[in-house]
């Protein structure tokens, strides 16, 4: 079962769809899609609950959907497992066997306000406790960064609202946490029917700066995969002895220094948000989200043949922070700059703060064009 929602549906899921005829519940989000020529296989809200509670395998493109799965379902093993991953300080404490010695502090956005900075240990990380898309994220290494945030939150928080719901953007309560130094990493995965862990993809985090908390630069390759898989597979597994999970995908954000995995954030029911898992498609040639909803674990021997070297990007094209939102975005310049465009998204900025996704593949002759991504602040490409 999939459910489909807002903001933004891609077309390699929408083609798989009415390739396989996989079940979508019938709602605003897949009329509109059906409206413009697409025959899915719509399934009402009675009998999707039903499906779901029966234990069949869900998958949602968007978090805008935990809502109606949590408010129609009778399914306390998937419901528990969606309040827990999304919940940042749930999810800490949780884990807090596995990383004891890991300083983190919650409190409501009027506590946040009220914090003596002179007794926080830096550095830190601020967030909301429940959040999407490195909204509201902030690194914290001294007073500057910190008075920064908190104007940044007075300024933005109720903008933050009209982009997503409450279930998905919650800056009502945040939660402090200490920075965590090493390689970061993204992970699509799912737990299977007994629990046990699987990873589709592998994404390495990568930031042009110890400040930077932005979503421009996802790298993925054969090399990162295979090399990474079998330490975050036996983590996972570790993290779901606490957990319990069962059929359910999780996209998933961790540090790794030295060989000691350590979480960011969970997020549930989904993969790479806004579409983002695609780039496995583009790259490899498999969808992340069949894998789950058929339980088939793609060949990755065959999947990587001839792709040694390649290198695959996925980068949220994320505005400047003093765009109106007015401005006309170049596409065809900055589709321009690259040698090996897979594909160029566009999204709406005022919906969803970004211009959209670049998915790029490079290789040693055109490695520094993500040294080039990574730095730019896109003004280039406003009209």
């Amino acid at each position: 079962m999939i459910v489909l929602d807002e903001p933004y549906v891609s077309e390699p899921l929408i083609a798989w769809l009415v390739e396989s005829q996989h079940a979508v519940l019938d709602n605003a989000m897949a009329q509109r899609i059906v409206g413009q020529g697409h025959a899915l296989d719509l399934v009402d809200a009675a009998q999707a609950a039903e499906r779901i509670n029966a234990g069949e395998r869900v998958y949602t493109n968007s978090e805008n959907a935990l809502a109606w799965i949590v408010e129609n379902t009778a399914n306390p093993s998937l419901t528990h497992a969606i309040a827990l991953f999304k919940d940042k300080a749930a999810m800490r404490r949780a884990l807090a066997a596995l990383d004891p010695d890991l300083f983190f502090k919650t409190c409501s956005i009027d506590e946040l306000f009220k914090l003596d900075f002179s007794r926080l240990e830096t550095p830190f990380v601020l967030k909301p406790s429940v959040g999407f898309c490195s909204v509201g994220v902030y690194a914290v290494r001294d007073r500057e960064d910190w008075e920064r945030a908190l104007a940044d939150i007075r300024s933005n928080a109720s903008s933050w609202h009209d982009r997503y719901p409450e279930s998905v953007i919650g800056a009502g309560s945040f939660i402090l946490e200490g920075y965590l130094d090493g390689t970061e990493y993204a992970l699509d995965a799912y737990f299977d029917e007994q629990g046990q862990a699987h990873i589709l993809n592998v994404l390495r985090h990568d930031f042009s700066s110890p400040e930077d908390t932005s979503d421009r630069m996802y790298v993925t390759s054969a090399a990162i995969v295979r090399e990474n898989t079998p330490a975050l597979t036996a983590w996972l597994d570790r993290v779901n002895a606490l957990v319990g999970a069962r059929n359910f995908p999780v996209h998933v954000e961790v540090r790794v220094q030295d060989g000691r995995v350590r979480p960011i954030e969970f997020n549930p029911l989904r993969f790479a948000g806004l579409g983002g898992t695609d780039v496995s498609y583009y790259g490899y040639g498999y969808r992340t989200y069949e894998a789950f909803l058929t339980d088939q674990q793609p060949d990755f021997d065959a999947a990587f043949a001839g792709k040694d070297g390649k290198v695959y990007t996925m980068s949220l094209l994320n505005a400047p922070a003093d765009a109106t939102g007015d401005e006309r975005f170049d596409y065809d310049a900055l589709r321009a700059r690259f040698t090996k465009v897979l594909e160029l998204r566009p999204f709406e900025v005022r919906r969803t703060g970004t211009y959209g996704f670049l998915f790029l593949e490079t290789d040693a002759d055109s490695a520094d064009e993500l040294h080039y991504l990574q730095n730019t602040d896109l003004k280039e490409f406003l009209r």
